[in-house]
């Protein structure tokens, strides 16, 4: 679909529509701010998740959300791409990180530049972002600029928590035995929930002068779809065709991370199943077998771990519809409403 001239959807766009609208001026804002300089070689790196582009679900939830509330687009723009830049920097931290093999179809960016220039290249992305965001509130004023400035930090705050959170089981504890639902679901909460969903809604609207009592309704809808977002990305990591995913099929077991299909199987497996589970995740990545992680794999299908992830995603799934459905009212009742109503959809109902 191409965008219209005034950059407004027409009837029957839905989220992934609306995102194609905005994608090539939130990218232009992103490389403004991160233009390819000397040394070359080190803004080439930085550049790579940036050109590389995703699906920017991030940036969309931004604009789409200000836009429902009445924002202009000129307005959300330059916080929509600092939204899109944390993401492209994060992630090319979380990979360096995990030492994963695949980010958006393509070699992870250690696999190809080495782990110290990884690292050090996201220090520019960081540094960009906050530059985008000083700039956002220059042009909001001190009282607007401020309030927006105080959420972006407080929900890339608390994103780092939930990775150390994460990080400390996947290289520290190492360990099934001792991890729970409710670990999982404090870092899905931060990780994903807030950073991925209601957080970026409620950028938009902070964007669109809203009050508080629509950020806390924003929060109540994104925080059950965040929960059906991730559990359904952690069944993808089982079952989608690599080409669409983007990423190595497998990789969470690869990488130690916990999901609510392995949890389940430690659950239900015997002392000797869980024994060998238990072997399995104390090890590295580099060091897990093709079989082992098979074992895992096998495992987690006999107990349909499956089958339970997928049940809880579509229960999360459906709160999410029913908060927005009890909110529908306070939604303007404009070309933006439906697309939110796809957007809150495509969160948990998709390929990749």
């Amino acid at each position: 679909m191409s965008a219209p001239a005034s950059g407004k959807p027409s009837d029957g766009t839905d989220f992934k529509q609306y995102i194609e609208l905005h994608r090539q001026s939130v990218y232009d804002t992103i490389c403004k701010y991160v233009p390819m300089k000397e040394p070359i070689e080190h803004y080439k790196i930085i550049r790579d998740y940036i050109d590389r582009q995703g699906s920017y679900r991030r940036p969309g939830i931004v604009m789409l959300t200000g836009q429902m509330f009445g924002a202009k687009q000129d307005e959300l723009l330059l916080i929509a791409a600092a939204e899109q830049l944390s993401e492209d920097w994060i992630l090319m931290q979380d990979d360096a990180e995990d030492d994963s093999e695949l980010r958006r179809g393509k070699p992870a960016a250690q696999r190809i530049y080495g782990w110290v220039h990884a690292m050090n290249a996201t220090d520019t992305g960081h540094i960009a972002m906050w530059r985008m965001v000083k700039d956002y509130m220059l042009k909001a004023g001190q009282k607007d600029g401020n309030r927006m400035f105080e959420k972006f930090y407080d929900m890339l705050a608390y994103t780092v928590e939930g990775q150390y959170i994460e990080n400390k089981f996947i290289h520290n504890t190492k360990d099934i035995g001792t991890a729970s639902e409710t670990l999982y679901y404090r870092i899905v909460d931060s990780k994903t929930c807030y950073y991925t969903v209601y957080g970026p809604m409620q950028i938009g609207a902070i964007a669109a002068k809203q009050p508080d009592s629509v950020l806390e309704m924003l929060k109540d809808i994104g925080t059950a779809a965040g929960k059906a977002f991730q559990i359904t990305d952690d069944i993808l990591d089982m079952v989608a065709d690599e080409k669409v995913f983007g990423k190595k099929r497998f990789g969470d077991l690869y990488e130690g991370k916990l999901t609510l299909m392995i949890l389940h199987a430690y659950e239900q497996a015997t002392d000797k199943e869980k024994e060998q589970i238990d072997r399995i995740y104390q090890k590295d990545r580099s060091q897990k077998s093709a079989q082992e992680i098979q074992f895992l794999v096998d495992t987690i299908n006999k107990y349909k771990g499956l089958e339970y992830a997928q049940e809880q995603a579509r229960r999360f799934g459906e709160q999410a519809k029913a908060s927005v459905e009890k909110n529908w009212s306070k939604f303007p009742a404009n070309e933006y409403r439906n697309i939110m109503f796809s957007a809150i959809s495509e969160l948990y109902i998709r390929k990749k």
